[in-house]
């Protein structure tokens, strides 16, 4: 028969090491951080794409409209060599819309340039054709 084991024994027997060291989850921690700020980088510039892209097609709104009020006011004529500027709204924000007529080689034709701009910076840039009829 076998002789029980001293209480005392059991005592200083330790229990096999379960768990995470405290290096262990440093590391996880610092890849986490890392994954986490490299993905709101990534955020930031989807954001910023997409607001550059709206305000893109606004500003391509503006300058196409200024043109076609420019064909329309013209009846037929050629448009005057010079530049106008005129206030535009889309989407509650508000540009600037330059046109500069141009002469051309042709003397049937004007180049007509729309530049669309914020207070803040240039947007865009439209040029066309116009002709006499």
């Amino acid at each position: 028969m076998k002789s029980p084991t001293p209480l005392s024994a059991l005592r200083t027997a330790t229990p096999p090491a379960r768990g995470f060291t405290l290096v262990e989850v440093l590391v996880a921690l610092a890849v986490v951080a890392i994954a986490l700020a490299a993905g709101t980088r990534v955020a930031g510039a989807l954001l910023h794409s997409a607001e550059r892209r709206q305000d893109v097609l606004l500003a391509q709104w503006c300058a196409e409209n200024a043109l076609v009020e420019m064909r329309l006011l013209a009846r037929g004529q050629l448009p005057s060599i010079g530049a106008t500027r005129s206030p535009c709204e889309q989407a509650g924000r508000r540009y600037e819309v330059e046109l500069v007529t141009s002469g051309t080689i042709n003397p049937s034709l004007r180049r007509v340039d729309a530049r669309v701009s914020t207070p803040e910076h240039f947007v865009l840039s439209l040029s066309t054709l116009v002709g006499r009829f």
